[in-house]
């Protein structure tokens, strides 16, 4: 009778294994072996000393930088902004929280290196924010999807998700475009998803204070409304208006006025509602300074409204949209 070639365990006949098949009782066998002369084997995570930590994370800090993924900001780019794939970002704390976003402190360095600290602007997700009074802001704003035009409009939870990404990036392309243009905003590093990391205005080590904090003298005053109007005419010249100027949407950095909190920024032509969010925004920083005292506050006023709409190549700000 020809030979199968089988071997025989406790009476049961099994196929030989060739030499190069994995045979899971081996495994076994040397596993049991281990264990009498070496101990347990510790568990992979436990390896480096991170025992309960994401074993894919960086060996410090929070999380790997993001800058790989994300669209970067405007060439030439800063010399302080930190490129490397290898960097790791830390979370230092929270500056501000608003109705639709949070400001937190991150740092972003390589291993042993001291790094940068920047702001992240985090729009808030679906179940967290809402954002009011957007439906004027959003007038000539176009998505490429009919699908997503109606989610935002009906507010679904995916809605709300597109329109989160949507201010942030058009923050991200505001300051994108105005920083490339001289015009006084924060450099915008990058944008992923709903997170636009910016340059932290101020010292290097804390940020500038705002406007609405400060207590400027006459001259200081009358400097600080100089910068504003030429701040504002730098946004006239693409066709923009802030949409929410305040005293508390604009830093002085060491007497260096600075604008921020850009993702409502209108287009003055191409929003029907654009003329009167001009004339809000002038009126309201307006009111600010004549609260403080501008000498000739009614008159600098009507100077920057008629510059303004000049620039724009319109008659009048229209009725104030509130």
């Amino acid at each position: 009778m020809p030979s199968h070639d089988r071997s025989f365990t406790r009476g049961r006949p099994r196929r030989r294994r060739f030499d190069d098949e994995h045979d899971p009782a081996d495994d076994a066998y040397v596993s049991r072996s281990r264990r009498r002369t070496t101990g347990p084997t510790p568990p992979p995570r436990e390896l480096d000393g991170r025992a309960g930590e994401d074993v894919d994370g960086p060996p410090e800090g929070d999380r790997w930088s993001t800058w790989d993924a994300a669209d970067k900001g405007p060439e030439p780019r800063p010399g302080w902004v930190v490129t490397a794939t290898g960097a790791v970002d830390t979370e230092l704390g929270v500056l501000k929280t608003g109705k639709e976003a949070d400001v937190h402190l991150v740092r972003r360095a390589e291993p042993g290196e001291t790094g940068i600290l920047m702001a992240a602007k985090r729009y808030r997700s679906s179940e967290h924010r809402m954002f009011h009074r957007d439906a004027g802001y959003l007038q000539g704003r176009r998505v490429r999807r009919s699908r997503e035009t109606r989610a935002m409009a009906s507010r679904t939870d995916f809605g709300r998700d597109l329109l989160a990404g949507q201010w942030a990036r058009a923050e991200f392309a505001a300051l994108s475009t105005l920083w490339a243009a001289g015009v006084p905003v924060p450099y915008p590093v990058s944008v992923d998803e709903t997170e636009v990391l910016l340059e932290l205005v101020g010292d290097g080590d804390s940020a500038a204070p705002r406007l609405a904090q400060l207590r400027p003298d006459t001259a200081e005053l009358a400097d600080l409304w100089a910068q504003l109007c030429e701040a504002l005419l730098g946004l006239a010249r693409h066709g923009l208006t802030h949409g929410d100027l305040s005293a508390f949407n604009l830093l002085v950095d060491d007497g260096r006025l600075v604008v921020i909190d850009l993702p409502q920024v209108v287009d003055v032509v191409g929003n029907p509602f654009g003329p009167s969010y001009l004339g809000r925004d002038v009126d309201r920083i307006a009111e600010w300074f004549a609260a403080r005292g501008l000498p000739g506050a009614t008159a600098a006023r009507e100077a920057l409204l008629a510059d303004l709409t000049a620039e724009l190549g319109i008659t009048h700000p229209g009725t104030s949209h509130r």
